[in-house]
């Protein structure tokens, strides 16, 4: 489980500090392969257990990042960064990661405290984007790394989290691309362009 705690943290830092946007819906993929590695090896393996670790597969691993590729290509400039570019910002984030971890200290156990830096610097990576970072696409990819850490934190959990609770955590995640995606593709509608009363493009 280490070492898929480890990918998972990668799959934020990377994209975070040397990716943009075209490339968050892999690391997007690689986030939900290792939370898939971590709920089918984390708890006895069961019926519910499988089919918790086929859900997050298939709908985290193989479908999001789908939609998220069509929208990016279709209506995102590629090359943005989720983080400015500049020292000032990278060094709030690596506070940041740092202050993470340390949190995690108090659990004491190494998995559990590796668990909690983990899904605690995903979060405040996710909240430094969204309060630095204007482009909506960016802005998506944060809630869905934040959405990505509430998966993981359930790791920690003696006993996994009812099939409903399952159910209900994926309707929201889906329904976070779906209006995440129409709010990107409906750009336009937002001021990027302004047309006067007679017609003509400002």
């Amino acid at each position: 489980m280490t070492l898929a705690l480890i990918i998972c943290l990668l799959a934020t830092l990377i994209p975070v500090f040397f990716g943009h946007e075209s490339t968050a819906p892999f690391w997007l993929g690689v986030q939900a392969l290792s939370l898939g590695w971590i709920t089918l090896t984390q708890h006895p393996l069961s019926w519910h257990v499988g089919l918790a670790g086929v859900e997050v597969l298939l709908v985290r691993a193989l479908l999001v990042p789908h939609l998220m590729r069509r929208v990016i290509v279709r209506h995102a400039a590629s090359h943005i960064g989720l983080l400015p570019s500049n020292l000032f910002t990278w060094g709030i984030a690596v506070s940041m990661i740092i202050f993470a971890f340390k949190f995690g200290d108090g659990a004491r156990a190494d998995e559990r405290a590796l668990t909690l830096g983990v899904v605690a610097s995903t979060v405040m990576i996710a909240l430094l984007i969204l309060a630095t970072n204007q482009q909506r696409t960016s802005q998506l990819v944060a809630l869905l790394f934040m959405e990505n850490a509430l998966a993981l934190f359930e790791s920690l959990m003696p006993e996994p989290w009812p099939l409903p609770v399952h159910l209900a955590i994926s309707t929201v995640y889906l329904l976070t691309v779906s209006v995440g995606s129409w709010l990107v593709g409906d750009h336009a509608v937002f001021g990027t362009q302004r047309i006067d009363v007679t017609g003509e493009t400002l």
